[in-house]
Parts: C-alpha cells; structure tokens; sequence
C-alpha cells in the first residue's frame, strides 16, 4: 500500500508516518531527503533520528528518490520517505533546471510498481496565502501538482493537524 501524508509543518505527520511504519510489523527503511546545511537543519535531523528505532536503516537521498525506492522496496519491509517537500527544494535547487521534472516523472512512474507499504511524508503548502518570490510561488504550484498527482497513485492519503489525522482517501487504519 501506498501513502500519502500531508500537513503543516510540525502537525505531526511525521509522527504519525513514523507510528503508522512501527505498527506496520514490517522491517522499516527510512529514506531521509533533508540536507544538514546549516545548524538549525541539523538539529531538526537529530531530533527526528532520535526518536527512530535503532532498528530502522537510514537512507539518505536528497535527489534521485525513484532510484532509491527501486532499490529498497520489497513485500516484507516498509519504506517510509521524509520528506518530499525537502527534496522537492533540493531539486528546484539543483544546477540542473531539468532534473527535478525528470525525478517527479520516475517517481510517479516507480511508485505503482512497488512492493511492500510506502509511506510519504510532505508539507501541505498550498493553504496560506501566494508568496511573493517567483521561486517561492514555483515551490508552492510544484508541491501542489506534486501532491494531486501522488494522491492519484496512492491508496491512502491522510492529513495531520495539531497531532490529529484525517483521511482524505482510503481509511485511516
């Protein structure tokens, strides 16, 4: 089964992605996309290693997430992906401009196909107001169609606010 779990950012979807991987009973690989740039991020990293099962292998994959989910997934194990708005701004970041349209396309392509339970994790962005900056409105409209499109792919598509999830599509459980 395949997930989709948005919200705000710190509304708990990580947590609940993190619980939902847990539960699932199976071997869990957790594929990390953030980049360690700066202390803040870092920090934000550790806190989420942290309260991770030493038991769940790390993989870290800032840009070619496909390849990754192609390499890990099997029936018996669980790929849980935080988070998709990060590597969403590692690609729009990219010096390729070409690369994130072809890592968007070999995502929705490889994700059908999967073996096992895929949980990803994103920033719902599209709730507040228009940003101002070009980039800043790319990210937005990219992570919006992103997240249409996901939501087409995947089974289950639930929405955290203040710790609370909401399924849009599929069921909760």
């Amino acid at each position: 089964m395949r997930s989709l779990i948005l919200g705000g950012a710190r509304s708990g979807k990580s947590a609940l992605a993190e619980r939902l991987a847990a539960e699932s009973g199976l071997e869990v690989v957790y594929l990390a996309t953030a980049q360690a740039r700066d202390a803040e991020m870092a920090a934000r990293i550790a806190h989420h290693r942290a309260r991770r099962p030493a038991r769940w292998h790390e993989v870290e994959e800032p840009l070619a997430l496909a390849d990754a989910l192609r390499a890990h997934a099997r029936a018996e194990r669980c790929l849980l992906v935080d988070c998709l708005t990060l590597w969403l701004s590692n690609l729009l970041g990219d010096a390729d401009g070409e690369r994130f349209a072809r890592e968007r396309q070999a995502l929705l392509e490889v994700l059908p196909g999967l073996p096992g339970t895929i949980l990803l994790v994103s920033n719902e962005v599209g709730l507040g107001v228009v940003p101002m900056g070009e980039l800043s409105r790319r990210f937005v409209d990219e992570a919006g169609r992103l997240h249409q499109a996901l939501a087409g792919v995947c089974e289950r598509v639930l929405f955290v606010a203040a710790g609370l999830p909401l399924a849009l599509k599929g069921k909760l459980a």
